[in-house]
């Protein structure tokens, strides 16, 4: 792979679509001081700008309220997605499943819970380190007795936190719920989302695609983990950050500098350039 494109001809990007945490965002969860000016530029040129993120959305679309109405965004994996300030697609998860699920993750030591929904983000546990971290990504949330209770909420995943990482830690106990109508997939170094079939970062942003007549060959795509992949797999330029896992540099395309070297405006910046 290569940090930029040589001896490719890239014209015609009409769609930029890139994950925040770990990718976008550098590790103090900062945003590039660049970004306002290369913004104005995409602008200008009719690019349209995709965060696209397993957060719920009011955990992204903070970090872009002066322009949120210009953007569109793709949260919860791809369970819910708004462009322009219109909700394009809204998921939700059987309640069965959250009773299922949540029981199962009781079960495993050191495992906590999330349930990500419409209106906030619910959680049962009383571990005030785990809530001091997850409230990072889920700003608007709740404590409930019991997540396999009845929330008066759309639920669009479960996410689950493990201290120890997912892969090791979750992964081999929850990947059961796979192919059962579900998606089970490590979302981070701690993080895992069960959600439903078919919802994924690929398919959300092809629905942006198809409403929009951009075709992958116009699209430009930014990953640093596994459920980035398929969003990956929907862009001809796709591109894993120098600190992504390594299935992530295996699919993408091209490669970048990683999150705190701000990879993503860096590459947006160089193609920008080369095309003025």
């Amino acid at each position: 792979m290569e940090f930029f494109v040589k001896n490719t001809i890239m014209t015609d990007i009409k769609l930029i679509v890139t994950d925040m945490d770990g990718t976008f965002l550098n590790s103090d969860y900062e945003v590039s001081p660049n970004f306002p000016s290369v913004f104005k530029e995409l602008k200008k040129r009719n690019i349209l700008f995709v965060p696209a993120s397993g957060r719920q959305m009011p955990g992204i679309t903070r970090y872009f309220e002066d322009i949120k109405n210009e953007i569109g965004f793709i949260a919860e994996n791809g369970g819910y997605v708004i462009y322009k300030n219109k909700e394009l697609f809204a998921d939700k998860l059987d309640h069965q499943f959250i009773v299922d699920i949540t029981a199962a993750v009781r079960e495993i030591p050191g495992a906590r819970a999330v349930l990500s929904a419409k209106k906030k983000a619910y959680y049962e546990s009383d571990d005030q380190q785990f809530i001091d971290y997850f409230t990072k990504y889920y700003t608007e949330n709740q404590k409930v007795n019991d997540l396999g209770e009845e929330v008066e909420d759309d639920a669009f995943k479960i996410a689950v936190y493990h201290p120890g990482g997912a892969e090791k830690n979750l992964y081999p106990f929850l990947k059961k719920f796979r192919g059962n109508n579900l998606e089970v997939v490590v979302s981070g170094k701690y993080w895992l989302d069960i959600m439903n079939k078919d919802i994924n970062k690929g398919n959300a942003l092809e629905k942006l695609q198809n409403l929009l007549n951009i075709t992958p060959s116009q699209t430009m795509s930014f990953g640093d983990y596994m459920n980035d992949i398929t969003m990956l797999e929907k862009s001809k330029y796709s591109y894993a950050m120098e600190n992504a896992h390594p299935s992530v540099k295996v699919a993408a395309s091209f490669s970048t500098l990683s999150n705190d070297d701000f990879g993503v405006l860096e590459t947006i910046s160089e193609y920008l350039k080369i095309q003025s």
